[in-house]
């Protein structure tokens, strides 16, 4: 039996697959014959419900072995075996259980010792190139004509920023701020909260001035003439502006959302100042917005992102590129959208913009390229030109910029430990002109980012993480 399941509160830490196995074993204890083709079960206060109940189609290759009934048998007489121990020896089974798992070290371990870039940013004025690391939760300034060699192990930055007082984990978005070189740096994942550092901070310190933003921010760009910041959020499907000095609990200017605007897993955002448009990346996982009156929303802050779904509304659309004006607020159609197969798009992550020469460059992160487009283009439409290839060392690009001072174009490659340049015309198979890598030539890049309760498949012997 297939089984659809919402839920309106979208916690990453949740065990879903444990979720999904208890509600499963339920149903093998139902009389099939009550069960019907779209049984709907109701449940209020956000808690995961079960829409519908569908019989699968024979599905092909090898699936993974189920434990026999006698295992949860098994394992209880264990349990009870360890409690009577305890018991015989004067301990809690808590307390001696609690000592086991302290004192236990692990086999072995699967980890990346190496930084992997995510987001990268250039500071012309100081000649630096920032990158963040998601991998080590770390801000890393290097030299901008740095290039490690190839017998090299790696480059060290020239400062570093790191540790439980910066509030630095998963950022994905960076900028710098042209006038005085300060970072803004995005936390994802497990931190709501902007971090922004000035150019002499280093090591393990608290921001100089930090934001509270939506949960699931991903992209950043600032208009330096209004001084407004834009922010892209992920679960909301929005883009929320906030003033560039904004801190704390300050609540955004406007806010761009709703079921109109095609928003769908919003990552990279740029801004064409001169024709007075943004534009945004989406992955595309999509799912409508219930309407709701101020009074449910779950902030008391003017401008909050509503994060109320409408249930059995999601769906996973093509990757895309949505254009809107420059001011759009509400539920704003895009001007325009380019998006289909020719576009060759898969996961288009971070976005740059060449103004002179009207082209928007977009790193394509699972397509290891980088794709430019005619910031006019709209519709099914392909790239003017790409960069990809094993020598020009693009791999999972999740950061991109453009260098208009020094001509040149900037990747993160958070699938190789390296930042790449190029010339800003690069395109095809093209070598870089530098490397920075944060590990040895070759060393293999595990991709880790944020991983979730594992699973074991013991016909293959493989361990599955989902990141």
């Amino acid at each position: 039996m297939a089984l659809r399941l919402l839920s309106r509160n979208r916690n990453k830490g949740i065990p879903v697959l444990g979720l999904i196995a208890t509600i499963a074993g339920f149903l093998l204890l139902l009389d099939r014959s009550t069960l019907t083709e779209s049984a709907r079960i109701s449940r209020s206060g956000g808690q995961a419900q079960l829409i519908s109940v569908q019989p699968l189609s024979p599905m092909l290759g090898e699936m993974c072995q189920w434990l026999p009934a006698s295992a949860s048998g098994s394992l209880a007489s264990a349990l009870q075996q360890e409690r009577q121990a305890a018991r015989a020896a004067g301990e809690s089974p808590t307390a001696t259980r609690r000592a086991e798992v302290v004192a236990r070290k692990p086999a072995r371990m699967i980890r990346d010792p190496y930084a992997a870039y995510s987001s990268i940013a250039v500071d012309p004025v100081h000649d630096e190139v920032v990158l963040t690391d998601e991998n080590l939760f770390q801000i890393l300034v290097y030299d901008r004509l740095a290039n490690t060699p190839p017998r090299a192990r790696m480059t060290e930055p020239k400062r570093m920023l790191g540790g439980m007082h910066t509030k630095i984990e998963f950022q994905c978005g960076l900028y710098i701020d042209p006038t005085n070189g300060d970072i803004f740096a995005v936390n994802n994942d497990t931190v709501r909260t902007l971090v922004i550092f000035s150019r002499s901070q280093r090591g393990n310190v608290p921001p100089a001035r930090e934001l509270y933003t939506p949960r699931g921010t991903f992209g950043i760009a600032v208009h330096e003439t209004t001084e407004e910041m834009y922010l892209t959020l992920q679960h909301d499907n929005a883009v929320s502006v906030f003033h560039k000095y904004a801190e704390k609990d300050d609540a955004p200017v406007r806010l761009l959302q709703g079921n109109r605007t095609m928003l769908a897993d919003p990552h990279g955002i740029v801004l064409d100042t001169k024709n007075k448009e943004m534009f945004i990346s989406n992955y595309g996982s999509h799912h409508l917005k219930q309407s709701t009156s101020q009074e449910d929303s779950r902030e008391e802050k003017a401008n909050w992102p509503n994060g109320v779904q409408l249930p059995g509304s999601g769906r996973h659309l093509p990757a895309s590129i949505t254009v809107y004006p420059l001011n759009a607020s509400g539920d704003t159609p895009p001007l325009r959208v380019i998006q289909g197969p020719k576009t060759e798009m898969n996961w288009p992550t971070a976005l740059a913009i060449d103004v002179e020469r009207g082209e928007l460059y977009v790193a394509n992160d699972m397509g290891d390229s980088i794709l430019v487009f005619s910031v006019s283009a709209s519709g099914d439409v392909a790239p003017l030109r790409t960069l990809k290839g094993p020598k020009s060392l693009v791999k999972n690009p999740t950061g991109v910029f453009l260098d208009l001072k020094n001509d040149e174009l900037w990747v993160a490659n958070f699938g190789n430990h390296s930042a790449t340049v190029y010339k800003r015309g690069a395109s095809g198979d093209t070598p870089p002109l530098r490397v920075i890598r944060s590990g040895p030539l070759n060393e293999p890049s595990l991709g880790i980012g944020n991983p979730h309760p594992v699973a074991y498949d013991t016909k293959r012997e493989e361990i599955l993480v989902p990141n």
